[in-house]
């Protein structure tokens, strides 16, 4: 194999959650030494905020080949292949012990400001190809640093970035000015102090998927507890009510998906929800203490206290401006893959196994992956994600055989994670978000809605 003169420059790879710990692993199973950087204080940042929430990927699904070979090199004993983790038991049993053992390689409190070639702004073409990539840093309490590097994989997911209430994709009026009482996640309602913000309230819940699922239901349960009395939720859907809205149900080939939308319809006619069909939010205004949600349409409904929203979570392209990235218009994700993810058409047990060709781009050398490289598509699985990156891997070590090789076979009911109910056993009774997998974040099992991660 022939060399050039970045090769002796480490692999970057931004974010230490799932998809981006499984790259470091089949990087370094390559011989090529990768530097992962990750913003949060450490490993699976964006999954521990989804602790309290239940996979319906099984641990067999959720552990890396390559990571699961570098894990037992340390004396690690894998979990149960056939038990559901949390969000917790994750980052605890899987993400945290595979960063230890990639070491120094790991840097944690690292935010990636921006990602060019050095010395070559988007525009120029001149030796743009042998050029390094500048990776710049900041830290907290203002230090920075440019980092060059032989290739760039983005694996930072889209928690950071949820869709807003407005169903025009920008946020409502008044959405900003009322952020203290909206949340975009699942709320943790085993929290006394979460759950005292919800207890006796009433909730508005934006979303259609497994999220807002998981989200009736818990404000369900809460409102049958003790001090839960005067709990209510209302779901706002922008849609009508259909034969598919509550999912599959019993038919589902994931009994756990199925479950979620069943204990959803529960709570719907048991009264603990109110479903507002073809509501599209265009504002939030103030009623005293209260929020009053505005339709486009001039619909006023009557004031709640909270709203969650749970629309959904779109890449942050911000730091890559100065890279010449093939994305489709629409999802924001690469362009050959994006008709294989369409969210239109497919779903997580749908969706092809693909690799670097899908994932590369005009600017040689950078690719998204995990669920960074679904752009606002919601049916992201774990195990697709790995693909990603052993493909990603082989093609960087210039097995080109190796890349172009599919080697997962999805079962034929798909491997889709996501957010649980969290407050169900370990039995697999559990679901996720959007469609199969954000968090519900995380990859292949998950993200889930979420959404993961990394």
């Amino acid at each position: 194999m022939s060399t050039t003169a970045t090769d002796h420059l480490p692999v970057l790879v931004i974010g230490a959650g799932p998809a981006g710990l499984a790259a470091a692993s089949h990087l370094l199973g390559r011989g090529i030494e990768p530097l992962v950087l990750e913003a949060g204080p450490g490993a699976g940042a964006a999954v521990r905020e989804w602790a309290h929430l239940r996979l319906f990927s099984t641990w067999g699904e959720v552990v890396d080949p390559a990571a699961g070979k570098l894990l037992a090199s340390t004396g690690w004993v894998a979990p149960d292949a056939k038990a559901y983790p949390t969000g917790g038991d994750w980052v605890e049993r899987y993400l945290e012990p595979l960063a230890e053992a990639l070491g120094g390689r790991v840097r944690y409190g690292a935010t990636v400001t921006g990602v060019s070639r050095a010395g070559r702004d988007r525009i120029v073409d001149a030796d743009r190809e042998a050029r390094p990539f500048a990776v710049h840093l900041a830290y907290a309490g203002g230090r920075e640093e440019r980092i060059l590097a032989r290739a760039v994989i983005d694996a930072s997911g889209t928690w950071s970035t949820p869709g807003p209430a407005a169903a025009s994709g920008l946020p409502a009026l008044g959405e900003k000015a009322a952020a203290a009482r909206i949340a975009y996640r699942v709320p943790d309602l085993r929290d006394p102090a979460v759950r005292a913000r919800y207890a006796g309230r009433r909730t508005a819940v934006i979303g259609s998927g497994a999220s807002a699922f998981t989200a009736l239901a818990a404000l369900a349960d809460l409102a049958a507890s003790e001090g839960g009395a005067g709990t209510k939720a209302l779901w706002i859907l922008r849609r009508g009510i259909s034969g598919s809205t509550f999912g599959g149900g019993t038919a589902d080939q994931l009994p756990a998906r199925g479950a979620l939308g069943l204990a959803a319809k529960a709570a719907v006619d048991e009264g603990h929800a109110e479903a507002v069909t073809g509501f599209r939010t265009e504002a939030i205004e103030r009623d005293g203490d209260r929020l009053v949600l505005v339709a486009e349409d001039g619909r006023r409904l009557d004031p709640v206290d909270e709203i969650i929203v749970l629309t959904g979570f779109r890449p942050d392209l911000s730091f890559l401006g100065e890279l010449r990235l093939d994305l489709d218009e629409r999802l924001q994700a690469p362009v050959r893959l994006a008709p294989l993810i369409d969210p239109n058409q497919h779903s997580c047990g749908t969706v092809y196994p693909h690799g670097v060709k899908e994932l590369s781009h005009a600017e040689s050398g950078v690719y998204l992956v995990g669920m960074k490289s679904y752009g606002r598509a919601p049916t992201f699985l774990a195990l697709t994600g790995y693909e990603q990156v052993r493909s990603v891997a082989a093609a960087l070590a210039g097995d080109h055989e190796a890349a172009g090789r599919v080697e997962l076979a999805l079962p034929e009911t798909g491997v889709c994670g996501g957010s649980g109910l969290f407050d169900q056993p370990e039995t697999g009774e559990t679901a996720g978000e959007g469609g199969c997998c954000a968090p519900v974040p995380v990859p292949l099992g998950t993200t889930g809605s979420a959404p993961s991660g990394g």
